[in-house]
């Protein structure tokens, strides 16, 4: 990736990180009786399968889209690749417990490798 991507990528860093403590609120909020570090783990947990994977994969459309909408179609997308992907890596014979971090992993990569080559 080149400067202009990683200077994006640091300013909307922190936009995410607003994100994320948010959504810690809205579930502590949501889930009072809950201990923290339960909803700490959850609230990690979906923006490691959902939101980085979507986000990094939608960097490729950073010109024609902005972080709002970026942030939220590589949300979906995420959640309907791993679905599928899950799927697909279930029927290959891979057990489910390594689908947690080997598919976002993988759909990381392909959206590095997705802005390097453009």
């Amino acid at each position: 990736m080149n400067k202009e991507v990683f200077k994006i990528v640091k300013d909307e860093v922190k936009y995410i990180g607003i994100l994320l403590v948010a959504a810690l609120i809205i579930f502590k909020i949501v889930y009072f009786k809950e201990n923290l570090i339960v909803i700490f783990r959850s609230v990690i947990s979906l923006f490691w399968l959902f939101v980085l994977p979507g986000y990094i994969i939608m960097l490729y459309w950073r010109e024609k889209l902005g972080f709002t909408e970026r942030f939220v179609i590589g949300i979906g997308l995420s959640a309907a690749v791993i679905g599928i992907f899950s799927y697909y890596f279930g029927l290959l014979g891979l057990n489910i417990k390594y689908h947690g971090v080997l598919l976002p992993i993988i759909l990381i990569l392909i959206g590095i490798i997705i802005n390097l080559r453009k």
